[in-house]
């Protein structure tokens, strides 16, 4: 039981480890410090050493050169940060080296293969293997077996789309959009947990990717809506069922409804998977800026690992956040008023 115990807690203080360890190779600060100590003392800029305050002719306060230079680096231990949470050409796996990735052009349209597209293509193939690995364990096992080890994780995950979130949200042939919601929670959920380990990249902090994802709920919405509808039921869904001298109101609104659901998710996912990697960096660069062991041992590690334990959780909710919304906007754009009216009505009686 010790033993489980132990590795259990290394399992998550060494991913945090390594992360600290890759920022601390990163970090321009210390770079910059070392090449300005290693600078004779001759050449070193007298600006640096004049740490007085400065007036012009107005008497206003002008930025001294030890000013900016602290605000300079200060500014670096942002752009170390943006550095780790945005896209890029390079893969970093510091202090060990990096790989450039190939820059394709296409006309006048940018291709190249980056940081959060590599991510994109480990995140397809881990789902394939994953996927693999679950259908042959189903196989392996008779009708009155129930499923273990990967397949019955695998198992309990689908059913949980299917009926928390697919059924209840769509209802009546929720089946046929099943396929979408399962791949677009398990890709979302992988591509989430990527970020969380040493080297890898949340490609879902991306807003291209959020957008994306976005754009195919938003086309598989308005296709469901004219499937189920057909364009006079889908422009009377857009009336609300009111009277036709609001329809000059009731219209606009519904249409530009339509676009901010789509614009919703892209914002919320990117957003929130974001913001936490932004979080966790910060709180690690708080020792550094400050130089401080003990700030590093009481605040910077402790709640690094704190907001890293709740970002496995938030990866999990914003997968889940993004197929639930996305079934409840196929569920409302699909949803005959005059059949729901009816239940209604029926049960009212009943």
């Amino acid at each position: 039981m010790r033993v489980k115990a132990n590795s259990k807690i290394l399992a998550l203080i060494v991913p945090v480890l390594l992360s600290l360890n890759s920022l601390v190779c990163a970090n321009p600060v210390q770079e910059d410090m070392s090449a300005h100590e290693s600078l004779p003392a001759a050449a070193a800029p007298a600006e640096v050493h004049a740490p007085v305050e400065v007036h012009n002719a107005a008497g206003t306060h002008v930025e001294t050169a030890h000013e900016s230079a602290v605000e300079g680096h200060e500014e670096k231990a942002g752009d170390v940060i943006m550095h780790h949470v945005q896209d890029s050409n390079v893969l970093a796996f510091e202090p060990f080296g990096e790989i450039e990735l190939p820059h394709l052009q296409l006309g006048s349209l940018d291709i190249s293969i980056t940081k959060h597209v590599v991510m994109m293509w480990v995140a397809a193939v881990i789902l394939i293997l994953v996927g693999a690995a679950a259908g042959a364990g189903v196989k392996k096992i008779s009708v009155k077996q129930a499923p273990s080890g990967i397949a019955n994780v695998m198992e309990a995950l689908v059913d949980f789309i299917r009926l928390d979130v697919a059924k209840s949200n769509i209802g009546h042939g929720y089946e046929k959009h099943l396929p979408y919601l399962i791949s677009v929670f398990f890709f979302i959920l992988v591509c989430n947990l990527l970020g969380l380990i040493p080297y890898g990249a949340t490609a879902t902090g991306n807003i291209n990717v959020t957008l994306a994802l976005s754009i195919f709920t938003f086309f598989i919405t308005q296709i469901a809506a004219f499937k189920e509808l057909g364009v006079g039921g889908y422009v009377k869904h857009l009336t609300a069922g009111t009277h036709w001298s609001l329809w000059i109101i009731m219209i606009p609104i519904e249409i530009i409804g339509q676009f901010t659901k789509p614009v919703a998710l892209t914002i919320r996912l990117f957003a929130n998977m974001t913001a936490g990697h932004i979080i966790i960096l910060s709180l690690i660069f708080i020792s550094f800026i400050l130089e401080s062991y003990i700030v590093a041992a009481a605040v910077s590690v402790p709640f690094a690992i704190f907001i890293y334990l709740l970002e496995i959780f938030v990866a999990f909710l914003q997968a889940f956040v993004f197929t639930m919304l996305s079934a409840l906007f196929i569920g409302l754009a699909t949803a005959h008023e005059s059949h729901d009216s009816h239940e209604l009505e029926a049960s009212g009686h009943h």
